[in-house]
């Protein structure tokens, strides 16, 4: 392939390249590379290390992108995507992980999905093993449905029209902080970046969700998000989402419960939500994560995420 070309990643210019690439190549259980979403949501977060960007590289046939190799959080886990009919190229792809990212004096971890077979092949030839896999749950609109209700006393902000003078940044933030276990850490009220004991910066409301402080992804759908609030107004569940129309995808991240909250049905009324809405849009499949819970509400198809080391 003498004409296909490569070009370093430039973040500020290069998002709708990404998208577009993923877009494009987008199959259900990942046989091609992530959904968009997991690149962009990463782009907006807190955890990434973006340090490293300059390191992700496009291959390019002409104007189109056919391989990008990158990093999701740290620069020495490192993710493929490949477009079907240039699989030719994922040696190079791989020799370029390989020898360009840091490995810190740790080992670098690819992070590969079954279906990609040229690059698989790659990484055991450079002497990579898979030391363990993860397993995340897709719904399928076609076999299954949601009907979970909401519980009496609480009840959906609406979202219809996104407005931030009419979401309560400030106590987001305070669920999702609350929602992921981050109380272990100390008080919300504590949560500040300025201590160096709290690395998680709560008053972000979460990479930026319907806040000021940061701009939000390009492709955000914040107006497809679940937010659930309880009598007093306090918000005790959210789930985000991505409404990604040219896949019929429904990409949802993140899902998260106070934890005095929990085992309420809350995150299920959620989530049947999301089943509503965006089943009248087409929506065909819905992400998810790889608990029990998922699979108990009808979640069932599966996404096998492995990790391959030296």
């Amino acid at each position: 392939m003498s004409n296909i070309k490569t070009k370093q990643l430039q973040i500020l210019t290069d998002i709708q390249l990404v998208w577009d690439f993923m877009v494009d190549i987008y199959e259900p259980h990942c046989a091609n590379g992530a959904a968009a979403p997991y690149f962009e949501y990463a782009i907006t977060s807190t955890w990434m290390d973006k340090a490293y960007l300059h390191l992700d590289r496009f291959w390019m046939d002409g104007d189109r992108v056919v391989g990008f190799v990158f990093t999701e959080s740290s620069p020495t886990n490192i993710h493929f995507s490949l477009r079907p009919g240039y699989e030719e190229l994922a040696d190079e792809m791989m020799e370029y992980a390989d020898r360009s990212f840091p490995d810190f004096g740790d080992g670098r971890e690819l992070t590969l999905f079954p279906g990609q077979e040229a690059l698989i092949k790659a990484a055991k030839k450079r002497g990579y093993q898979m030391v363990y896999d993860n397993v995340d749950l897709l719904f399928d609109f076609k076999k299954s449905k949601l009907s979970y209700e909401l519980p009496d006393g609480f009840r959906f902000v609406d979202l219809s029209k996104i407005d931030t003078s009419k979401i309560d940044t400030l106590k987001l933030a305070k669920c999702i902080w609350g929602g992921f276990n981050e109380e272990e850490l100390g008080p919300f009220e504590n949560g500040d970046r300025r201590n160096p004991e709290m690395p998680w910066d709560p008053y972000r409301a979460y990479n930026g969700i319907v806040s000021s402080t940061i701009a939000p992804p390009p492709h955000s759908t914040y107006e497809y998000n679940v937010i659930i609030e309880n009598k007093q107004g306090d918000y005790v569940c959210f789930s985000g989402m991505w409404w990604v129309a040219q896949n019929k995808l429904a990409y949802m991240e993140p899902l998260c419960t106070v934890p005095q909250y929990r085992k309420m049905g809350l995150a299920a009324a959620a989530l049947t939500q999301h089943y509503r809405r965006l089943k009248e849009l087409g929506a065909e499949y819905m992400t998810g994560g790889g608990n029990d819970f998922y699979r108990k509400i009808g979640y069932g198809d599966e996404i096998h995420w492995t990790h391959w080391r030296k």
